[in-house]
């Protein structure tokens, strides 16, 4: 058994934050119910080639599909309904949004107090300057502070290509929602989850912010070097097929390093003997580590330096990551095919305990493919019934 089966979740997630907490409910083995509109959730695109397609596939295997619309007094009165029969609720709608149409965590906890009701936002739910602005990713990224340190000197701010921002409120939402199951067991309470996107950013920052108290000031951005100036080598190294980035964050490191590239005495070398001549001599340093990595493959490097206890690895590109062999190995990557993707890497729960295997990676449902069964399931309604919500524009199947 799987530690979330028997519990039941409606989630109204959108794009990635919310459907990776729901994604990591179903591989807990939660039966994940995806509640969609009519036109069905943002990701879930008609064009074959659209790069939303593959998000999508990712973030919502091992759900349910179940439309209904939220606008509609008859789709309302459902999600009441439904709110008594399930364990959890998630959203990341913009703040009020579902209270606007009387479904919202007040409303739906009166009526099951052991409701879990958790919604992710820009800036959390609470009373603040920001509570009502719109976030995304991109401007998480901003007024958290990451684009200020993020690129290189002298350059304008520049984000993160990964959506970091997204999914680690995603990761903390369902945190969020298993502590509040957990202390249900005790209370037999429901809760109201509230995680704002900001706040789970902010602790990212621990170098930067760091170094920021230590200097007094904003370090300039520093590219791949570090932010606070204090390790070296640190950096992304040319390689005769790519790049490889290496860290030594002990002097002991550096000798290893230095054996590594059959350079013992840059070790004793004035310029480099401690972290303090290595920052302030870096560019001489990085261009010796060049000097060597730039006349070898990427995986000749990465075994020299593992082989002497260099902390590394080679900058992989994307056609390598989805067939990463470690992944893999691991069960964590699974090559499977989607009907207008081809062969896709989908990727299984990261989060492992021991005893528990997560459920076989399934496809995404077709939109409303499983509205008539959960609606039947849950609250007893007949093909009649069915019929009728599809006529009066509540649900679609």
């Amino acid at each position: 058994m799987n530690p979330l089966s028997g519990l039941t979740a409606l989630d109204f997630g959108q794009v990635y934050n919310g459907p990776y907490c729901g994604f990591l409910m179903a591989q807990a083995g939660a039966n994940v119910i995806k509640v969609e509109s009519l036109k069905g959730e943002t990701l879930r695109s008609t064009n074959p080639k659209a790069s939303a397609t593959y998000p999508f596939a990712l973030l919502n295997g091992n759900k349910k599909s179940l439309v209904i619309n939220i606008k509609s007094e008859h789709g309302q009165q459902l999600i009441q309904r439904l709110a008594q029969k399930v364990d959890v609720i998630s959203e990341n709608f913009a703040p009020g949004t579902m209270a606007k149409y009387g479904i919202g965590a007040q409303a739906l906890t009166a009526l099951n107090p052991r409701l879990i009701y958790a919604s992710s936002t820009g800036y959390g739910n609470a009373d603040g300057p920001y509570r009502d602005y719109l976030g995304m990713d991109i401007t998480l990224q901003a007024i958290s502070g990451v684009m200020s340190v993020t690129g290189e000197e002298g350059g304008p701010p520049l984000k993160t290509a990964a959506a970091f921002a997204d999914f680690i409120a995603g990761t903390h939402l369902y945190a969020a929602i298993v502590t509040a199951l957990f202390r249900r067991e005790t209370t037999g309470e429901g809760a109201i989850v509230d995680i704002s996107m900001q706040d789970c950013v902010f602790p990212t920052l621990a170098t930067t912010i760091g170094s920021f108290y230590a200097q007094g000031q904003q370090m300039p951005r520093a590219g791949n070097r570090h932010t606070g100036n204090t390790l070296a080598p640190y950096n992304t190294y040319v390689a005769s097929d790519g790049y490889i980035a290496i860290i030594c964050i002990r002097e002991g490191h550096f000798k290893k390093l230095c054996q590594a590239m059959d350079r013992p005495e840059l070790a004793e070398d004035p310029r480099f003997h401690n972290f303090e001549a290595r920052c302030q001599n870096v560019m001489a340093l990085d261009a010796e580590i060049t000097r060597w990595s730039a006349t070898k493959t990427r995986q000749t490097l990465l075994a020299l330096t593992q082989a002497h206890g260099v902390i590394c690895a080679p900058v992989n590109q994307l056609a390598e990551v989805v067939q990463d062999p470690h992944m893999t190995a691991r069960g964590s990557l699974h090559q499977r095919r989607h009907d207008s993707l081809g062969m896709i890497a989908q990727m299984q729960t990261p989060l492992r305990l021991s005893g528990d295997t997560p459920p076989p990676l399934t496809s995404p449902p077709g939109l409303g493919a499983d509205s008539s069964a959960v609606l039947h399931d849950l609250l007893g309604l007949s093909q009649a019934d069915i019929k009728a919500l599809v006529e009066q524009g509540a649900i679609a199947i």
